[in-house]
C-alpha cells in the first residue's frame, strides 16, 4: 500500500514538472522543426506555390501537419500583431511600429526570404494595348490616364477599369508604394472576391486592366495557369519611355524577373515570431532549402539563396 501511494505522488511530481517546463499552455512546446503542427497565415497571392511547398513538406516529415490560412496583406499582418499565429508569408518586411509591438513582447521576428516574386498587369483578349510604359502605368493608376484612346489614339475601347484582388491586398499596396508615392488609388479601381474572379472580369470586360501576383499565372505545368492564361493577355512595361521600342518591353517571365529586366518585382518573406526552433522555423529552412528552392524554380518564380542560371526563354 505505502508503494502505490509514493508511486501515485511520484506520477504527480512527473506531471507537475512537465506543466512547469511548458508553462500553462504545454501543447504550444510539443511541435519541433519537423514535427506538430500550428497554423500560419499567408498572403493570398501566394496561395498556389504556398500549398505545394506545404504538401510536399508533410510528404516528407509525416509527423508534421501545416494548416494555412489564405488573406489578404493586411489581415496576415493582423494576424501576427494578435498573436494569432507566429508564421506569416507577406512579400514585405515590417514596419517600424509593427516590430515595435514585438519589441514589447521581447520578441525579435525572423526574416527568411525564399523568392523574387513580381506583380503582373493583365488585359481582356481583346485588348491591344499590351505594351505600357511605367510613366503610363503612373498615370493609370493615379487617375491622370482614364480612357485607353489617351494611350492608344486608334483604340476602340472606354474607360478604364482597374480591378484587384483586394482593397487590402498586397498587390495594391504595392502599387500604391511603388508607382504612386503612396497617393489614393482612383475612383475608376474595385476589388473582385478573389484571384480566380480577377481573371473572370478581366476575360468578361474589355475595357478592364487588372493586377494580380505572378504566382496565379506563371507555372505553366500547372493546368488551371493554362486555362488563366487562355481568357486573357499580359501585359509587357518598359522603365524607358522613349523612343518606342519592342525589345525595351518585359512580361513577368522567369527570366526577365531574374535579370532585372521586369521592373514590377518584389521579394517574398517568411516571417516567424516563435522565439525558438519550432516547426515554423523548420518549414522555412525547407522553403530557402534545395528542395523548396526547386519548387520556386518550377512554379515560375526566382529562387532567392540559390543559382539560376538561365538557358532560355519561353515565347
Amino acid at each position: 500500500m505505502k508503494s502505490r501511494i509514493i508511486s501515485a505522488f511520484s506520477g504527480l511530481a512527473l506531471v507537475a514538472t512537465l506543466f512547469s517546463c511548458g508553462g500553462n499552455d504545454p501543447k504550444k512546446e510539443l511541435d519541433t522543426p519537423t514535427t506538430g503542427s500550428i497554423k500560419i497565415s499567408v498572403d493570398e497571392s501566394f496561395q498556389p506555390i504556398i500549398e505545394t511547398q506545404i504538401s510536399t513538406f508533410e510528404g516528407i516529415y509525416k509527423y508534421a501537419s501545416i494548416s494555412a490560412s489564405y488573406k489578404s496583406e493586411g489581415q496576415v499582418v493582423q494576424d501576427l500583431l494578435n498573436d494569432s499565429t507566429r508564421v506569416a508569408v507577406l512579400s514585405r518586411e515590417l514596419t517600424e511600429e509593427e516590430k515595435a509591438v514585438f519589441e514589447k513582447r521581447k520578441l525579435v521576428p525572423r526574416y527568411t526570404r525564399v523568392a523574387i516574386d513580381a506583380v503582373a498587369l493583365i488585359v481582356n483578349r481583346n485588348n491591344k494595348d499590351t505594351l505600357l510604359t511605367v510613366n503610363e502605368l503612373r498615370n493609370i493608376f493615379s487617375g491622370k490616364t482614364k480612357t485607353w484612346k489617351e494611350l492608344d489614339e486608334e483604340s476602340k475601347l472606354g474607360d478604364i477599369t482597374i480591378v484587384f484582388d483586394n482593397n487590402n491586398s498586397s498587390t495594391a499596396r504595392y502599387v500604391r508604394d511603388s508607382l504612386i508615392a503612396g497617393n489614393p488609388l482612383p475612383p475608376n479601381t474595385f476589388a473582385s472576391n478573389s484571384h480566380k474572379a480577377l481573371i473572370d472580369y478581366v476575360n468578361q470586360n474589355e475595357n478592364a486592366i487588372g493586377v494580380i501576383g505572378v504566382n496565379w499565372i506563371s507555372d505553366f505545368d500547372d493546368s488551371a495557369v493554362v486555362g488563366f492564361m487562355n481568357q486573357i493577355k499580359v501585359v509587357g512595361i518598359s522603365r524607358d519611355p522613349a523612343p518606342f521600342t519592342t525589345d525595351s518591353y518585359f512580361q513577368p517571365y522567369q527570366a526577365y524577373i531574374a535579370q532585372a529586366e521586369y521592373p514590377l518585382r518584389r521579394y517574398l518573406y517568411i516571417i516567424s515570431t516563435e522565439g525558438r526552433t519550432g516547426l515554423g522555423t523548420g518549414f522555412a529552412s525547407y522553403v530557402a532549402g534545395d528542395k523548396g528552392q526547386r519548387i520556386i524554380l518550377k512554379s515560375g518564380l526566382v529562387p532567392a539563396t540559390m543559382p539560376v542560371r538561365v538557358v532560355g526563354l519561353r515565347n
